[in-house]
């Protein structure tokens, strides 16, 4: 199927933290891209919101990190967008990186496997769920697509690698 919007969660999917034993970047340089990220998408006809050809790109992503206060909202943001910018090889168009900073079990709407932050993904593109797929990592990457009426598939099948680095 062709989809006119791939999400990514960043975490486990398009890039890893190299400090043993934390789950996630705290801060520059603690991160790298999995080796098969950039060819991969390299592949695709990237468009921003509002194009009327090729495939929306979007992230959405749990950083409890933040919540936790391990680092700051900007932080994470800034962590995020450079992970796309090295990840796509362009700057994130405004409102295509969608981030959750509360810590797990918080209760807010927007955690995944919450559908919201994809649904404001779809909602910036203007598309169906029917043609949204979220690629991720996690059971709640997968719960989040399946709460959004979207198509899911693990890191496996799109990047065709195991899921650990």
């Amino acid at each position: 199927m062709e989809y006119r919007l791939i999400i990514f969660d960043a975490d486990g999917t398009l890039r890893y933290c190299t400090v043993p034993g934390q789950p996630c970047p705290n801060k520059p340089g603690e991160w790298n891209l999995y080796p098969d990220v950039i060819e991969k998408l390299a592949s695709y006809n990237w468009t921003h919101p509002g194009a009327e050809s090729g495939t929306g790109y979007g992230i959405a992503s749990n950083q409890g990190g933040v919540g936790s206060g391990y680092f700051a909202e900007d932080t994470a943001m800034s962590l995020l967008e450079d992970t796309f910018r090295e990840a796509f090889g362009f700057s994130p168009a405004e409102g295509t990186i969608e981030m959750c900073p509360h810590i797990p079990y918080s209760g807010c709407s927007c955690r995944k496997p919450s559908p919201e932050m994809l649904n404001r993904l779809m909602k910036l593109y203007g598309v169906s769920p029917e043609s949204v797929l979220f690629v991720g990592d996690r059971d709640a990457d997968k719960n989040a697509a399946f709460n959004a009426g979207c198509d899911f598939q693990w890191i496996s099948e799109f990047f065709n690698r195991n899921p650990e680095k």
